[in-house]
Parts: structure tokens; C-alpha cells; sequence
């Protein structure tokens, strides 16, 4: 049998680089193909109707802020306009002159300030009471302290006003906020949070010899933030658009809140509607300022409300 011939270091090189290379292997096919995206008629009926919503909300304080810039001739003119054809800041000077407008946003800033801290102190105290204090007819006087909650706030304004009458306070700004320091509803909300909180958070505190007060302070109203923050705008959105109160209250302009000053405005034959708008804008921007710095807080305390207790 013949011996195969020798391979030399040539042919060798040679059959190296002629050599096919090894395919690389194939990417996976997708187990999914590419579909096409498909549009839910349900999810877009949605966003509209949604975006109809907020489009209704906007819209009156747009049309506000854009009046406020317009002349009184442009504001009554029909039909009337959008955008203003001349933009003035006239109507807001107007505010200041017509009216002792600085000083009743000072007085409604007081108003709203007094009611908001005295219901964040009485009714977080009734609160923790109602919620983690055991004592006798507990359930029964929560029960008659929400009743109060069905009773219509017109028929509370003669008796209160009565109140106010007996001790010297008509045409003062203490008489404004001092019926509205106590609130059945702030003690509803701020009890169904307290009866979420574990016990065990007392317990451990009382063993440290902590008395009642010094649990409530230092370790349960820190935790009822959310419930705090959400009790504090719901008062002073309420505190600074009530106007009912304040009118029979005060008859004083110096006194009186800026709701009661806007009323003012609206004249008997004829109204500035671009100053009235003017100072609407001006009375509305505190309160948008307090949302915006709460509204983490707010929105949740809102939520987490439904949940409790």
C-alpha cells in the first residue's frame, strides 16, 4: 500500500486559509411578530369625555383672567370676544380704589388663618378622643356629635349670631372665624385615621412612661399628616369663599372679607365687569398658591380616606 505523500508547511498554510469558516448562527425568530397597534374605542371615548371635563373646568377662569384684561366697552360687547383686542392692567388698579381691597384680604387672610388652626387643633384632639381614648358612651356621643353634620348650617346663623351679639364682636374680624373653629366633619376625617394607626405604637410609648398627651403629640399626629394637610385646604377653600357669614356678620367695609368686598363691586344699574374679574383673580390666587403647596399631601389624605377604619 503506497504511504500518503508528505504534507509540507505550504499546502498546510494554504488549506488553512482556504478552509470555510463556521456559519454564525441564526438569530432566534420572534415568537411574537410585529403586530400593529390597536386603538381601544372604550380608552379613547375616555380621554375625551375626560377631556371635555376639564376643558369645562378651565374654561370659566380663563374666561375670567382674559376679561379682567379687557376695557368695559369690549367686556359687554356682543358678541363678545375671547382674547382682549387691547390688553390693560387698568381693571386691576381699579380693585384697590374702588374698595378697601388691601385690607379685606388682609381680613380674609385672618379669617381663614383662625379657622383653619382651630379646627386643626380642636378637632384633632376630639378626634384622637373619639378614636383611641376608652370611656364610657363613647360610640353614642360620636354619634350625636355627627348628627350635627345633618343639620342645614342657615338655621345655625341666628343663634350664632346672637352669640356674637352678647359679646361685643358684630364688625370685628374675630367674629368671622370663631363659630367656624370646630368642625363635626374634621373629626370624622381626622378619627378614621387615628383607628387605622396599630396599637402597638401606644403601647411601647406608655411603657417609656409616656402620658396620653405626650403619645398623641409626638407620635400619632405626625403619622395623620396626609388627613391634616387635606382637613387645612378643605377649611380654607371653605373659610375664603364664604360669604353668607361674613354679610350678617359685618356691615363694616373695613371688616369685611374679600367676598364680601367683590360683592361690593357688582353695582345697581351697571357693573365693572373687568374690575369684578380683576379682583376675583387677585382673590383666588392664595388659595391656588395653598393647593399647589399641598396637593401631595391633599390628594393623599383624599385617597387613603376611603380606606380607614
Amino acid at each position: 500500500m503506497p504511504e500518503p505523500a508528505p504534507v509540507t508547511p505550504a499546502a498546510a498554510a494554504a488549506a488553512l486559509t482556504t478552509a470555510p469558516h463556521p456559519a454564525a448562527p441564526a438569530a432566534p425568530a420572534s415568537r411574537h411578530p410585529a403586530r400593529g397597534r390597536r386603538v381601544d374605542p372604550g380608552s379613547v371615548a375616555t380621554h375625551a369625555v375626560l377631556s371635555l371635563g376639564a376643558l369645562a373646568m378651565v374654561f370659566p377662569f380663563l374666561w375670567q383672567l382674559l376679561t379682567a384684561f379687557k376695557t368695559m366697552p369690549e367686556a359687554v360687547r356682543v358678541p363678545p370676544t375671547f382674547l382682549p383686542e387691547a390688553w390693560t392692567w387698568a381693571a386691576f388698579e381699579q380693585v384697590f380704589t374702588a374698595v378697601p381691597f388691601e385690607e379685606m384680604l388682609a381680613n380674609s387672610l385672618l379669617n381663614t388663618a383662625g379657622r383653619t388652626l382651630g379646627q386643626l387643633v380642636f378637632c384633632s384632639l376630639a378626634a384622637y378622643a373619639f378614636a383611641r381614648l376608652q370611656f364610657r358612651g363613647r360610640n353614642l356621643l360620636f354619634a350625636l356629635f355627627l348628627s350635627v353634620l345633618m343639620v342645614p348650617p342657615q338655621l345655625l346663623v341666628l343663634p350664632q349670631h346672637e352669640i356674637m351679639t352678647k359679646l361685643g364682636l358684630l364688625n370685628s374680624v374675630p367674629a368671622l372665624f370663631l363659630p367656624g373653629m370646630f368642625s363635626a366633619f374634621g373629626t370624622f376625617l381626622l378619627r378614621q385615621f387615628f383607628l387605622a394607626l396599630p396599637k402597638e405604637l401606644e403601647e411601647a410609648a406608655r411603657i417609656d412612661g409616656a402620658g396620653p398627651f405626650r403619645i398623641f403629640w409626638s407620635i400619632m399626629l405626625p403619622l395623620v399628616r396626609p388627613a391634616l394637610a387635606a382637613l387645612a385646604v378643605i377649611t380654607a377653600m371653605w373659610s375664603w369663599n364664604d360669604l353668607l357669614w361674613p354679610l350678617v356678620v359685618n356691615t363694616d367695609p373695613a371688616k369685611a372679607p374679600v367676598s364680601a368686598g367683590l360683592i361690593s363691586l357688582e353695582g345697581q344699574f351697571m357693573t365693572n365687569y373687568p374690575v369684578m374679574m380683576a379682583g376675583s383673580v387677585i382673590a383666588s390666587l392664595p388659595m391656588l398658591l395653598l393647593y399647589v403647596l399641598l396637593q401631595r399631601h391633599f390628594v393623599q389624605g383624599i385617597a387613603l380616606s376611603g380606606s380607614k377604619g
